[in-house]
């Protein structure tokens, strides 16, 4: 079955997808990677969504009107990619309300009615609120998909998603949660500063000095503090946080980007560290970034890094092959979610279908989900 996964992160600059054509055999299903793409926001568009985000306040005029705009721009991308059974689609999340450490709620836009009238071909989408209906987090769903990635692999293992806000996943036991920030407050601090989306291949970053007092600061959020399962998003870690917290000390860029980068480095390998991993394998747009992964790896010692490309996963695709994944896995009425990974009740099976052109037609349920999911490119 080709599904087509498409989603926009917490860095919110463009749509990634993966077209995945999924084969199942004894237990474990195979994943070939038939055409990957990342599609920019329109600036008008994201300068929309920017506008939308924590801090900010909009009324329900500009919620349809992004509503709209987001589902045109999906459909958009998935028109530009090879033709699929299926499509799933995470949207744009907005807000992800989180209370006292549990999510109350979590909005997610890109109506997908213009996907799926556009393409003709049903359309899984809305897939974070089940599980946060049933008292999960709704995060990080790609942990359905690390699991059965990772098992197999020798040693104590875990996957470490470098987008806006950093995720892990532990193999044994199943455990995951958002760590904190990866590049959110970095790319603020560059778009604050230089009017630029973010610090190319690390540079400014590279040129500054970590400030010890700032990072310790930093360091003393009570996030940190808070046991897993746990989620976050800019609903915390926004630019209005930076301001306050880093605006006394008066620092320059370079050296608040360094100081940024130390944080995601050691929010990250803290929790590498209490998990005693051998390997974590590494996705994400934090992968490229040199002067966060020398961070990350002079706090983790002992431990490998390891490129998701190495196990057949290209980097900058990752969530959406792992929402490609997860609609497979609605397809065939299978649960999307680990509740030791989201804290929710129980397994639950994900999303909304939304039909394409002619009746709804799923593959026959299957009972048992992959024990394995093996990747390679098409």
């Amino acid at each position: 079955m080709r599904v087509l996964g498409l989603i926009s992160g917490t860095s919110h600059d463009g749509i990634d997808s993966a077209l995945v054509d999924w084969t199942m055999a004894d237990g474990v299903l195979t994943g070939v990677i038939e055409h990957t793409a990342a599609q920019p926001y329109a600036p008008e568009l994201r300068a929309g969504v920017v506008a939308a985000l924590p801090p900010n306040r909009i009324d329900m005029a500009e919620v349809c009107r992004l509503d709209t705009l987001i589902g045109q721009a999906f459909a958009g991308a998935a028109e530009e990619c090879p033709a699929a059974d299926l499509i799933c689609s995470h949207g744009q999340t907005l807000y992800h309300w989180v209370e006292d450490g549990r999510v109350r709620g979590t909005l997610q836009l890109g109506q997908p009615a213009w996907i799926a009238e556009r393409l003709g071909v049903p359309v899984v989408s809305d897939l974070r609120v089940r599980d946060v209906s049933a008292g999960g987090h709704g995060a990080p769903l790609v942990s359905a998909f690390d699991l059965p990635l990772l098992a197999g692999l020798p040693g104590r293992n875990g996957a470490l998603n470098l987008g806006g806000i950093a995720n892990l996943t532990v193999l044994d036991p199943a455990v995951a949660y958002d760590t904190g920030p990866a590049s959110a407050l970095l790319d603020a601090a560059v778009l604050a500063a230089t009017g630029r989306p973010y610090d190319e291949d690390g540079r400014l970053a590279a040129a500054g000095t970590a400030h010890e007092a700032l990072l310790a600061e930093l360091l003393a959020d009570p996030y940190y503090r808070g046991a897993p399962p746990k989620s976050t998003g800019k609903e915390l870690f926004h630019a209005g946080y930076l301001a306050r917290v880093a605006a006394p000390y008066g620092l320059g860029l370079e050296d608040l980007l360094a100081t940024l980068a130390a944080l995601t480095g050691e929010t990250a390998a803290a929790e590498i560290r209490r998990h005693r991993l051998d390997t974590v394998v590494v996705s994400g747009g934090g992968l490229r970034n040199p002067v966060l992964m020398g961070e990350l790896e002079r706090r983790a010692p002992g431990t490998r890094f390891l490129a998701s490309d190495e196990l057949g996963v290209p980097s900058d695709a990752k969530e959406a092959i792992a929402f490609s994944y997860l609609g497979w896995l609605t397809a065939h009425g299978l649960p999307g979610t680990v509740p030791g990974c989201t804290g929710a009740s129980g397994a639950r099976l994900l999303g909304t279908v939304t039909p394409g052109e002619g009746p709804l037609r799923l593959p026959a349920p299957l009972t048992d989900p992959p024990e394995h999911v093996r990747m390679r490119l098409g």
